[in-house]
């Protein structure tokens, strides 16, 4: 497991952990603040520092840095924690997301992650989610779509870095 696989794996730990809490404030952060916590999107301390988002703001950060995939391309022996690729499970319409879960063990009975309304945080399986979200806002099977986070490019080592002076007269060192 390398670091990011470690990271992944404290902060499902520690969202897992909140729930546990007597009135945690924890219930009022969304299923998608918590997936993208997890995914390691948000620089954030723990989850207390991370801001809730709204369908709006999550349908956002969806258009921008993930990838809609077909189910099938979904890999079948796939562990968050060992693999740098990253998926995510929506529920509802992309440009109006109801749901967010993270892909998180293709060999699980419950490979997806995620924090639901009533239950807290934990590990279900597609149709346990699908279950969930049945007949709310009309949401149907057809409404589960799946997404690929975006890779950013890898900075190459092989030259080093530049710095680059600015000088008060405008001059570039």
């Amino acid at each position: 497991m390398d670091r990011e696989g470690l990271l992944i794996s404290e902060r499902i730990n520690e969202v897992t952990m909140m729930c546990e809490r007597e009135n945690p404030i924890y219930e009022q952060i969304s299923s998608f603040s918590i997936a993208l916590y997890v995914l390691g999107f948000f620089d954030a301390e723990d989850i207390m520092f991370v801001d809730d988002l709204n369908q709006c703001e999550a349908a956002v950060i969806l258009n921008e840095n993930f990838t809609q995939i077909s189910r099938d391309e979904l890999p079948s022996d796939y562990h968050i924690t060992q693999s740098r690729e990253k998926y995510l499970l929506v529920i509802g319409d992309p440009l109006f997301p109801v749901h967010f879960a993270v892909l998180a063990d293709t060999d699980s009975a419950r490979p997806f992650f995620s924090k639901l309304k009533f239950f807290g945080s934990g590990f279900d399986s597609l149709e346990e989610l699908i279950n969930s979200f049945a007949g709310e806002d009309g949401i149907s099977k057809d409404d589960i779509h799946f997404f690929k986070i975006k890779l950013t490019s890898p900075i190459s080592l092989s030259s080093p870095p530049k710095i680059y002076i600015v000088r008060d007269d405008g001059r570039v060192v």
